[in-house]
């Protein structure tokens, strides 16, 4: 008896194998959907800077004007900022003269698993730098959706003082108790310390998000697909969205433990003691303005995980602005970034905030 290999090892190799291959076959299936013409449709830019596991890049746009750092958030790629022409966020901020620039987290490899909250500040703050020494010490807007959201946030916990503002797209930042249901039931169904020197699968994420709320992340969709059978274009956008959500790549273990365990179970940023680069951050920590949209439709990222930590922000100088959603989008959670109303009737609102703030 004394010979037999320890099962707990075993068994977390054998799942994380399992996820890997997920990953791959979601991948494969996210290949058909682009043969048909549904991939991606990405605007030119070029890589400013990088390191061993993020990429910035910079689109260009005009000289003079605002500029603008996109977090894009570490689960799944970031190409949903740029779908296609008619429902891209960079090419509309273009449009309205706003020199654009992305954070690109690249997929975790084994060399950079154990990267967490700390590793995802440094690297923000280096393409704050950059930006800021490319464009003559201007100070960069932070935008960010979903959890690339929430990463603007806290770096604007921990610098406020090096961006000119944040605005933030259903980005959940309170995570008590009944905050959203999305919360409540993640928190159930996922462990407490998660592995965190290995990457985590995204099909692993993506399963588990499944279960915490299958209205959204299942239902919903197949509802979305049949209001968009007699519109061609949300019948397209729907296309490339599920495409998009088949381009699993894995996060970082320590990352997401972070995200679970110091985040969603224990609300350690709303309630002011995530301790980062030897600081504790919270809401009285961001002293830059705020303009926070909110997709009351969206179960994720409900008010209710963005108005507690706006109402104890260090700033007067922050709002929240309702998006009631959409049909078109196929995930709700999307609509601001991809929504044809969420381009009429919501991003004028940002880009007015910004010019503002000029």
């Amino acid at each position: 008896m004394n010979n037999l290999l320890p099962m707990d090892p075993i068994l977390t190799a054998f799942n994380q194998a399992q996820f890997e291959f997920g990953d791959l076959c979601r991948r494969f299936q996210g290949y058909a959907f682009e043969a048909l013409g549904l991939g991606p449709n990405e605007s030119s830019y070029r890589i400013a800077a990088s390191g061993t596991f993020w990429r910035l890049r910079d689109y260009g746009g005009q000289t003079g004007g605002p500029s603008v750092l996109i977090i894009a958030a570490p689960i799944k790629r970031p190409y949903i900022w740029d779908l296609c022409p008619s429902v891209s966020v960079i090419r509309l901020c273009m449009q309205h003269g706003v020199r654009v620039h992305l954070l690109d987290w690249l997929p975790a490899t084994p060399a950079t698993g154990n990267n967490g909250l700390r590793e995802h500040m440094d690297a923000i703050r280096r393409c704050v730098g950059e930006i800021a020494d490319e464009i003559g010490n201007a100070k960069p807007y932070l935008f960010g959706h979903s959890l690339g959201g929430t990463l603007a946030a806290m770096f604007g916990a921990l610098a406020s003082d090096a961006i000119r503002g944040i605005a933030l797209l259903g980005a959940p930042l309170c995570f008590k108790p009944a905050a959203s249901r999305f919360r409540d039931s993640l928190v159930s169904l996922v462990p407490s310390g998660l592995p965190d020197a290995i990457p985590c699968p995204g099909s692993l994420l993506s399963s588990v998000s499944a279960l915490a709320s299958p209205e959204t992340f299942i239902w919903s969709r197949f509802a979305d697909a049949a209001f968009s059978l007699a519109d061609g274009h949300g019948l397209e956008i729907h296309g490339r969205v599920e495409r998009w959500a088949l381009d699993e790549a894995p996060l970082p273990g320590r990352l997401a433990h972070q995200l679970v365990d110091w985040l969603y179970r224990e609300d350690r940023f709303c309630r002011g003691v995530l301790a980062i680069g030897g600081r504790s951050l919270g809401p009285q920590s961001v002293a830059a303005p705020m303009l926070a949209i909110v997709n009351t439709a969206d179960d994720v990222a409900p008010r209710g995980s963005i108005e507690p930590f706006v109402e104890a922000m260090g700033t007067s100088d922050a709002r929240i602005v309702e998006y009631p959603g959409e049909t078109g989008v196929s995930l709700q959670h999307l609509g601001l970034l991809i929504g044809q109303a969420a381009r009429a009737q919501v991003w004028p609102k940002i880009l007015s905030w910004m010019s503002a703030r000029a």
